[in-house]
């Protein structure tokens, strides 16, 4: 959180400009692609500091064409969703804690502070403004993107002294267009995600964007998604852009979910922090944050000790992870059809907490 003295901008000062023309409603035939009516800019320059926010109709940006985030890669963005509940109250899940990793990824692209709070106020004020978009459905919500550039208007490698944070609104269904079970995934050394003392654990534009080679390639070799490996070890870290969870009887014989630990290589998911703490608060299992191996899953795999594997992430929730191919071999992780499978029973309680059917301090209300 930024403390009191920082300069920042201020909710208060926000200026709200309609929109004289509302867009037609379509179907949201892929992720992403259907925004909304209005957006949300504010300016940064380090003689004049931060300008008052503004709420305006969406349209296109200005950017001068040696602007520092076209060349350099200095940005980042966030992502997290407005639900519509049962009771028709719009409600955002842990916001808090996507605003502390946009000022968190921030500090690491030397891109100036805010105030966690204004920007949050600003982001309910601007879904407040749209909340029509939001669905009356519990297979669709609105995708709140806030994002952060650089607009230094030079081809020097340097600090930026001009900035602008903006946060657009997409009416979005399922991130996943698949009717399996499970999502297919291919795990290569040759190709890493992220390393030690790099952004890893920054939500920056560049850790997608280098990705998409080893991601069509993965394609080649009939899989949909990439599991990123790291190190002579072959550790599981991340699966395309979501965080991993093994749900296994691990070799001291315990039940055990586990997920990889925040040792800079790994993006502090949100809802990869809201499962550790809502299983942790079951007290069924062991729930642990520790390095995975593909050699240790390989060998549980052929001992028959893996329950599930599974993605999460905001855009996908969770996803079941059906089979990995891996030098040279396909291995099935096997799926359980019980209701009472671990992935549908985490899925259902995060959900009926999205959409206010289970009260939760979890849920900021619009």
């Amino acid at each position: 959180m930024a403390g009191n003295n920082t300069p920042s901008f201020k909710a208060s000062d926000l200026v709200i400009q309609l929109s004289s023309t509302l867009k037609a409603r379509s179907d949201v035939l892929s992720f992403g692609t259907v925004f909304t009516d209005h957006m949300l800019t504010i300016e940064w320059s380090a003689i004049e500091g931060w300008q008052a926010p503004l709420i305006k109709p969406f349209g296109n940006l200005s950017l001068n064409p040696a602007c520092s985030s076209l060349h350099y890669g200095i940005q980042l963005f966030e992502g997290l969703k407005a639900y519509r509940g049962d009771d028709n109250r719009l409600r955002l899940f842990r916001p808090m804690l996507n605003m502390n990793r946009m000022a968190n990824s921030a500090r690491r692209a030397c891109l100036p502070a805010f105030d966690q709070s204004e920007l949050l106020e600003c982001i309910r004020r601007l879904v407040e403004i749209d909340q029509d978009w939001v669905p009356h459905s519990d297979s669709s919500s609105v995708y709140i993107r806030p994002t952060f550039i650089s607009t230094e208007p030079s081809l020097g490698v340097k600090k930026p002294a001009h900035a602008l944070l903006y946060v657009i609104l997409s009416q979005v269904g399922s991130y996943f267009n698949t009717d399996a079970k499970g999502l297919s995934l291919w795990a290569d050394p040759k190709y890493t995600r992220a390393w030690k003392g790099g952004t890893g654990d920054c939500k920056m534009g560049g850790n997608y964007g280098c990705s998409l080679s080893a991601q069509y390639e993965a394609v080649d070799y009939g899989c949909q998604q990439v599991l990123w490996l790291y190190g002579e070890d072959h550790q599981i870290t991340e699966a395309g852009t979501m965080n991993i969870f093994l749900h296994w009887i691990n070799e001291d014989g315990e039940e055990e979910l586990a997920t990889p630990p925040l040792d800079g290589t790994i993006l502090p998911g949100v809802t990869r922090q809201s499962i550790l703490e809502l299983t942790r608060k079951w007290g069924e299992f062991k729930v642990t944050e520790r390095y995975l191996t593909m050699s240790q899953l390989c060998c549980a795999l052929k001992q028959q000790r893996v329950k599930e594997m599974f993605g999460s992430g905001t855009a996908c929730m969770i996803c079941p992870i059906a089979n990995i191919v891996y030098q040279g071999e396909n291995l099935h992780i096997s799926c359980q059809e019980e209701k009472s499978q671990l992935t549908s029973r985490i899925a259902k309680e995060l959900t009926d907490i999205q959409y206010g059917r289970t009260p939760s301090d979890w849920t900021f209300l619009v």
